[in-house]
């Protein structure tokens, strides 16, 4: 799925839904108008969320469209990237473990992370139930038989992101902060 940003970006978001829970992904180009040391300036690449997936009543029919919500988000992968940096260093890249209602936690730096991201990524999406209390097991199981495909979606946004496709913003002040993104 992909909108216009109001000034000609395409914005990209993937949904895999499962019973409970569902995986978000989308490009994303950030500034962080309060970075760390040594996070100055922007980052650019793919978000990946594990988000509880609320199925809603049908509003008519048994024909009707069921509404669907996309909740609150269960953890987060930043798979990113200094926009001055080299393409493919992913120095930016980090989880956020912890996540408080809709609030993350800080940065977490993995090297296996930043080495092999989408390894990485698989490896923990195989086995998030255990990372995750609120995976249950008709998730988890959904969920690894998608691995694949998810990593595939993933790769293929990451290959637009280099390609100056996706996660590019075109004004806004870098110094008030900018977030461009469905996630």
């Amino acid at each position: 799925m992909g909108i216009p940003d109001g000034e000609g970006v395409v914005l990209v978001l993937y949904l895999f839904g499962f019973e409970h829970i569902c995986v978000a992904v989308s490009d994303l180009y950030f500034v962080d108008p309060q970075p760390a040391d040594g996070q100055e300036g922007a980052e650019r690449g793919v978000r990946l969320e594990v988000r509880r997936l609320e199925p809603g009543e049908l509003k008519g029919s048994v024909y009707s469209a069921r509404p669907i919500s996309v909740d609150r988000p269960l953890w987060r992968v930043d798979l990113l990237e200094s926009v001055s940096g080299p393409a493919g260093s992913f120095d930016r890249t980090h989880h956020h473990p912890g996540i408080r209602g809709w609030e993350p936690g800080g940065r977490v730096f993995d090297e296996g992370l930043t080495a092999e991201p989408l390894k990485w990524l698989g490896e923990r999406l195989g086995d998030l139930d255990a990372h995750l209390a609120e995976v249950g097991p008709a998730d988890a199981a959904s969920l690894r038989a998608c691995v694949p495909e998810i990593l595939d979606a993933v790769g293929r946004l990451l290959a637009r992101v280099r390609a100056g496709e996706a996660a590019a913003v075109s004004g806004g002040d870098p110094a008030a902060g900018v977030r461009a993104g469905w996630l």
